[in-house]
């Protein structure tokens, strides 16, 4: 079987169909969207297709209708029309210094003045004025109106969120940017944004008042990444081809990359939606390797987490979150909560119509494994190359069955945390430890497991054995055992056929590590 090309890497509508590479069809969304309204604003997470989208709207608004053979929108669309479009990408820059933005700005707006023969003064910072002077020329000289297309539009301002007196500066030049979205209305056709996360001062969302956010749209939530009924019906052979290579079933891959890349969703109803830069990695190389996460690292919201005192274990169990929370400014917010949503560490799992309220919480395992794997270093104080070492020996000590050499690796690795003076409380110390067992063993690893009596701190299961784990701070561990067999944290394993074990682990405070431990059989 001659391998399909897989479109990773690239972002271009015609590229991707010049090359005959892979392309899940998402023209019937763009079909929908020019027949309904004018003025849209989009939010997903990065590497999640937005671009893509913005090429292929470029595309057609271009009237490119030899790239949409076989397409759903071939059998929609008739007219095919060609508009005048500006198509402006906002990540094709570090925005780390205001420089950066105005010679982003300039080489742009340059492109489409000389397009126009218009004269270029690149010493103005009246950015506004000349987009709006492009707008009114290309409508003049096609007879046309506009199609403005502005990719990543919050960009310069997520590059410097922690630095105030930069964002204030990039935030007025992107307002002034942006205005003629309203002031030259009638010239403009369709004006499509896309981003990541909703900065309400840039003016755009208040005066805008045709702006159309779908970006938690039921009709729309599949309209980029890849949604469970695509994966089966554009991926039959790929499946096949990878299922063999792992030598399991196809059914058995589709639930460990359910288990890895799946879980999104973006609406009350959404449908399981799969990271597409995720799976089509995964698909080309015949791996279940963490593609999306350790291509770009979210140290400002595990920053974040850590200054808040969220524990991250409520995101394992669903984070409540109210439909406000979601329109609430960036740049105002005093929770990470709903960046960490709209960038796609959180997501939708369940709606409460009591209460018009969400629960959040990790999409999928991909996710959970690394953003528990970039708190680490802010709650043990350690550098990343220390704590890896860790986890590797831990993690071989627990799939060996050793629950001794576990215990003692991290009694030591715990008293070498350099704390700070005051004493840690009780939170701190378990989330330590639930993040050492979540990063370290995800796969055969439960924090918190419930039970109908209540939740163990910790499950373990080998291949062997299932071991559970109650911690106690400044308690007893003949304590601890106790309380596992009195909430009968073991009965739901002892169908299982393995050996059960309880573990009692006393946490002392005043030397900041593990004390003691017993490991019984249940």
């Amino acid at each position: 079987m001659a391998q399909r090309r897989y479109p990773i890497g690239i972002q271009t509508f015609s590229k991707i169909r010049e090359f005959n590479a892979i392309y899940v069809d998402k023209t019937q969304y763009i079909y929908k969207l020019v027949s309904e309204g004018k003025v849209y604003f989009l939010s997903r997470p990065r590497r999640f297709g937005k671009s893509l989208l913005i090429s292929t709207l470029d595309s057609y608004f271009s009237g490119d209708k030899e790239l949409f053979k076989g397409l759903a929108i071939e059998r929609l669309e008739t007219e095919w029309i060609k508009y005048p479009v500006l198509h402006f990408d906002m990540s094709m820059a570090k925005y780390h210094e205001e420089q950066n933005l105005h010679a982003a700005l300039n080489f742009m707006l340059g492109q489409y003045e000389a397009q126009y023969g218009l004269e270029t003064d690149k010493t103005s910072r009246a950015y506004g004025t000349r987009l709006t002077a492009i707008i009114q020329k290309a409508s003049q000289q096609t007879g046309r109106k506009v199609v403005v297309l502005i990719d990543e539009y919050d960009a310069p301002l997520l590059d410097t969120m922690v630095d105030d007196a930069t964002f204030q500066l990039m935030r007025n030049t992107m307002r002034d940017f942006y205005s003629p979205l309203k002031a030259c209305d009638a010239y403009l056709q369709f004006v499509f944004l896309t981003g990541i996360t909703k900065f309400s001062q840039l003016s755009i969302f208040s005066e805008l008042n045709n702006l159309k956010n779908i970006s938690m749209s039921d009709k729309y939530s599949g309209i980029c990444g890849i949604t469970k009924t695509e994966v089966l019906s554009n991926f039959k052979d790929e499946l096949a081809e990878m299922s063999a290579n792992l030598h399991i079933t196809v059914d058995e891959l589709l639930e460990r990359l359910k288990q890895k890349f799946d879980g999104y969703h973006f609406s009350k109803n959404s449908e399981d939606i799969y990271n597409p830069f995720s799976l089509l990695n995964a698909l080309q190389d015949n791996a279940l390797d963490n593609y999306w996460f350790t291509s770009g690292t979210p140290t400002h919201l595990a920053e974040q987490i850590y200054k808040y005192k969220i524990d991250p274990r409520t995101f394992d169990d669903g984070f409540a979150a109210t439909t406000e929370m979601f329109d609430v400014p960036t740049e105002t917010a005093s929770s990470p909560i709903p960046i960490l949503y709209q960038a796609g560490y959180l997501t939708i799992k369940n709606y409460r119509e009591r209460g018009n309220s969400y629960i959040l919480g990790y999409p999928n395992e991909e996710v959970r494994q690394g953003f528990t794997k970039c708190l680490m270093p802010y709650y043990t104080k350690q550098g990343i190359d220390k704590n890896d070492t860790f986890l590797l020996n831990f993690t071989d000590a627990l799939y060996d069955n050793n629950i001794d050499m576990a215990l003692s690796l991290m009694r030591a690795f715990m008293s070498s945390i350099p704390y700070d003076a005051e004493k840690q409380n009780e939170l701190h110390y378990r989330t330590i430890i639930y993040l050492v067992f979540r990063i370290a063993t995800p796969y055969f690893v439960s924090c918190e497991e419930r039970s109908a009596a209540g939740r163990s701190d910790v499950v373990v299961e080998t291949d062997e054995a299932v071991y559970v784990f109650e911690f106690k701070l400044d308690g007893s561990i003949d304590e601890a055992l106790r309380q596992i067999d009195d909430k009968g944290y073991l009965v739901p394993y002892s169908a299982k056929g393995k050996k059960l074990y309880k573990v009692g682990v006393n946490f002392d405070n005043q030397l900041r590590t593990i004390a003691e431990w017993k490991v019984m059989e249940g």
